[in-house]
């Protein structure tokens, strides 16, 4: 866990200041991190030292029996520290992870005084990523934290899941209508028919908001529906709505939430719900002027978020289309355009330049908006 060297004098500060994460029972050989760097375990770790109070992500990946560069699938969770905490963790062998629940009463108040005999056992955090993690979770606090980690605690690159039905024994099966397990498939689509469905494990899911699927009104008259459909800050209006419309710039916290799980956890759901939820920020063209303090921190944050991203990692392997660059760029032809108060347009534009010159993207061919937009209309509802 060897980084750049700090001056004695803020070592010493940081070392009595800083928060301590003990961390007991990990196997030597274990992949282990704390929000963006990450360490293969050896013999005498015990956790790191001096680490900045905030929200961090504690990450670790369970190596495979035999030795080997090979690891386990990545688990980890977010924690809130305070100055001088010593938060006490321990390993635990069944699920091959670090458990995140409370230590023993005292036991914390036990290490923090013989804290100077564990120091060589403590690895130092590595204040040369602290800038970049600060950037990326920047309107994270411990209460959004809290909101959205699952009820378990664990963030897992893969979900635990369960089947929907039983289905182990031949009653179980026959009851709903499946054939016998030696039963011989004669298509690819009756085998995947026969395959059990799954769902998460109560308690493992992140607590994201819920996206709306209908992005109009009930009862929407047909020319409603095409609006509403072009322009999502109805569907925006409902996801603030849900969560934060006493606070609408914690949507933010959950923007870098999902991203974070995605890029240091792993978690491919997570990705999935930051493009969903970003597509409808840019694409609510209304909602921009009613949130202006929103959109000038949203270009903050994705300024941030796309310098940890190859400029090619949203291409569609299939149609080639890129989802960033069609989103940005009708959230573009919104913010850039006269009607948009004057600092925001100049941010934004400032962004587009900034992106234009990095990946070479080009936001000045006309968006796909404003070709004519086919909508499904609600069952019952006819046009004139």
């Amino acid at each position: 866990m060897a980084g750049p060297r700090l001056e004695p004098e803020l070592a010493r500060q940081l070392f009595f200041e800083g928060a301590a994460v003990v961390v007991l029972g990990v196997p030597e050989g274990t992949e282990f991190g704390i929000d963006y760097s990450t360490w293969a375990v050896g013999p005498r770790f015990r956790g790191v030292k001096m680490i900045p109070p905030g929200v961090h992500f504690l990450h670790c990946s369970a190596g495979r029996a035999g030795g080997g560069r090979e690891t386990g699938p990545r688990t980890g969770f977010f924690l809130s520290l305070q100055r001088r905490e010593v938060r006490v963790l321990r390993w635990d062998a069944a699920s091959e992870a670090v458990d995140p629940g409370p230590p023993a009463a005292g036991e914390a108040a036990a290490f923090r005084e013989n804290l100077r005999e564990m120091d060589r056992f403590l690895g130092p955090y590595p204040y040369e990523s602290l800038k970049k993690w600060v950037s990326l979770t920047s309107f994270i606090s411990e209460a959004a934290m809290q909101k959205l980690q699952p009820e378990s605690g664990q963030i897992c690159a893969f979900s635990e899941v369960l089947p929907v039905a039983a289905g182990r024994h031949t009653r179980d099966r026959a009851e709903q209508r499946l054939p016998p397990f030696d039963t011989e498939c004669r298509s690819y689509a009756e085998g995947m028919a026969r395959l059990p469905q799954m769902k998460p494990k109560a308690g493992t899911q992140i607590r994201f908001t819920e996206l709306p699927k209908q992005t109009y009104p009930n009862g929407a008259t047909p020319e409603e529906i095409t609006r509403h459909s072009m322009d999502l800050s109805y569907a925006l209006e409902k996801v603030i709505n849900q969560r934060y419309a006493s606070q609408p710039l914690d949507l933010l916290a959950e923007l870098q939430f999902a991203f974070v799980c995605f890029l240091i956890g792993n978690v491919y759901d997570a990705f999935e719900h930051w493009k969903r939820l970003l597509n409808i920020l840019c694409r609510s063209e209304n909602a921009i002027g009613k949130y202006q303090d929103l959109y000038i921190n949203l270009i903050s944050v994705l300024y941030h978020q796309l310098n940890e991203i190859p400029a090619d990692f949203f291409v569609d392997i299939v149609s080639q289309d890129n989802f960033l660059t069609s989103t940005l760029q009708v959230f573009f032809s919104y913010t850039c355009s006269a009607a948009v108060d004057g600092t925001l347009r100049k941010k934004a534009e400032k962004f587009k330049a900034h992106l234009t010159k990095k990946f070479k993207w080009d936001f000045e061919a006309e968006p796909d908006d404003c070709a004519p937009v086919v909508v499904e209309l609600p069952e019952g509802v006819q046009v004139d």
